[in-house]
């Protein structure tokens, strides 16, 4: 027994925000030192090393609980299904529900709890739930559904990954530029056929890494707010991304049985095109073989890092042929990777 795909669903927020947009920002270092270059010259850099143009952000009016709710009915609609049938809603973020203007997360009840409700499901038994696990946690519902489904305590799961990163930016911060709002979402369900997830490998490297990524104070020390960003260390994780992810996803695809010739396509997380290439290549490298064409889509130019929702969105967008140049077709093998703050790394292998 393991578990197929049967639906998918991804919110794209409609406000596309371009580079202009941060043109008013003065930007500090970590140190509080104001940037001497041009915002259109930070942001010309930022692009050469993430690749991203653009990004999107959610309306004034909606929050996280929104996107995942608008993604998670497109995945039960694609899917064909009685939502009542649902076992599981896993709900990953990192965030919480943030208000347009707002510095407060709120969690409680869970976001998953939330979607069950908008949803209006009456099945108790339904069991609503939310992953924090950085930007690798909607992978990580993924595999934990999967599990569920193994061990017989559920038949169909939806998992959803969504955040608005633009409500928890520090706008002091050269760093804003990369993140992004955005929800995909998969319903699957239980097989004893040949499809489905074949292996999976998580990891939490904590004892020297854990703080790579933080809420942090605003980069303008002067600043009296007590409120708190996202912050990163973008060169530590860089180095520990290329070290530690294709160990991972090497494991993973060996656990599965596949070789590396018979994968048809890698959907990593969308963090950073310059460090993803790089990951890909290295992976390869373990296998001493070239890096194929068009294994890799990526739509990181213009949606940005919309964290938990970037592998789902991605996945969505390919099989309901929205992304040019790339398809997924029947026994494909496909392997997803993400990694993020934790700082947490997973893989999962899965033939379509």
């Amino acid at each position: 027994m393991t578990s197929k795909i049967i639906g998918v669903g991804n919110y794209v927020p409609l406000e596309v925000i371009d580079s202009v947009f941060f043109n008013e920002n003065i930007f500090f270092d970590e140190n509080g030192k104001k940037l001497e270059q041009d915002n259109a010259v930070i942001a010309e850099k930022l692009k050469e090393i993430t690749g991203i143009e653009e990004r999107r952000y959610a309306s004034k009016e909606l929050v996280t609980s929104d996107l995942g709710l608008i993604a998670a009915k497109a995945a039960i609609q694609n899917a064909h299904i009685d939502q009542e049938t649902l076992d599981y809603i896993i709900f990953a973020h990192n965030f919480g529900d943030v208000p347009y203007g707002g510095t407060q997360s709120d969690a409680v009840p869970s976001l998953a709890s939330r979607v069950k409700h908008q949803l209006g499901i009456k099945n108790n038994y339904c069991v609503a739930y939310d992953v924090i696990f950085g930007c690798p946690g909607w992978v990580e519902g993924l595999i934990q559904a999967n599990a569920f489904i193994k061990a017989g305590i559920a038949k169909t799961c939806l998992i959803i990954g969504a955040e608005t990163l633009s409500r928890v930016t520090d706008i002091h911060d050269r760093d804003s530029m990369i993140y992004a709002d955005g929800a995909g979402a998969v319903v699957i369900q239980g097989t004893e056929g040949d499809v489905g997830v074949k292996s999976h490998v998580s990891a939490s490297h904590t004892f020297k890494e854990k703080d790579y990524l933080y809420f942090g104070k605003s980069n303008n020390t002067e600043s009296l707010s007590d409120t708190k960003f996202i912050k990163m260390t973008g060169r530590k994780i860089y180095e520990f991304a290329l070290l530690h992810v294709p160990e991972a996803m090497k494991k993973c695809l060996d656990d599965s049985g596949y070789k590396i010739n018979e994968l048809s396509k890698i959907i990593i997380h969308q963090a950073n095109e310059k460090m993803d290439e790089e990951i890909v290549k290295r992976f390869y490298k373990l296998y001493d073989t070239p890096v194929p064409k068009d294994i890799m889509p990526m739509i990181i130019s213009k949606l940005g890092n919309s964290s938990v929702a970037t592998i789902p969105t991605l996945l969505s967008m390919i099989l309901n042929n929205e992304l040019q140049d790339h398809e997924i077709n029947e026994n494909d093998i496909v392997l997803f990777a993400s990694v993020g703050a934790g700082m947490n790394i997973n893989a999962l292998v899965y033939k379509f």
